[in-house]
């Protein structure tokens, strides 16, 4: 027990120190330790995680961090993993405030900032193919045609301005009545 709340604090710390970009940026790093590395859960496991994790209140990755660390470890689990998380961005934030206030004006603080916007970018379309695309050892994607009609219907609702909550509890619906409980 011990061994795994080092690993879930490890990963976590590494997750929240390495994490750019916010949540769907920090999708494949959490894919890479949680599925990948430490095989706590399986590809379509983590992606079930990631949808429920998007609807809850709170950021992404905090929100997988609570419920990864609690089906690896239980509770303790679930305070560890969310502790480590938090930690880092925490520490960081209060580091770079800071600093970032007496050297905003530097060009190579504003060169760094600028060099970040294309790895997050990419981070982010990173993620959303690891949820599309499974691993090769994974077999076939569980998307099929019915998601990608549901994702076409939630994109042109967003596209028209439909409160993002009704696009929410619209797919949930289509879900269930598509795929039952």
């Amino acid at each position: 027990m011990i061994a795994t709340l080092v690993q879930l604090l490890v990963s976590y710390l590494k997750i929240g120190f390495f994490g750019f970009g916010g949540g769907y940026a920090m999708l494949s790093l959490i894919h890479s330790e949680v599925v990948v590395h430490n095989g706590w859960l399986t590809s379509s496991e983590f992606t079930d995680i990631v949808a429920i994790s998007q609807m809850t209140p709170g950021p992404i990755a905090i929100n997988s961090a609570t419920y990864i660390g609690y089906e690896v470890a239980g509770i303790l689990g679930s305070v560890v993993a969310t502790v480590a998380v938090c930690l880092p961005a925490l520490t960081l934030m209060m580091l770079i405030t800071h600093f970032f206030l007496r050297l905003s004006g530097n060009r190579y603080i504003q060169g760094v900032v600028g060099g970040m916007r294309p790895v997050v970018v990419g981070m982010i379309a990173s993620a959303a193919l690891l949820l599309i695309f499974p691993a090769e050892e994974e077999g076939a994607s569980f998307i099929d045609l019915w998601s990608w009609a549901i994702f076409g219907v939630a994109v042109l609702l967003s596209a028209r301005k439909v409160n993002p909550i009704l696009i929410i509890v619209g797919a949930a619906v289509a879900g269930v009545v598509i795929y039952g409980l």
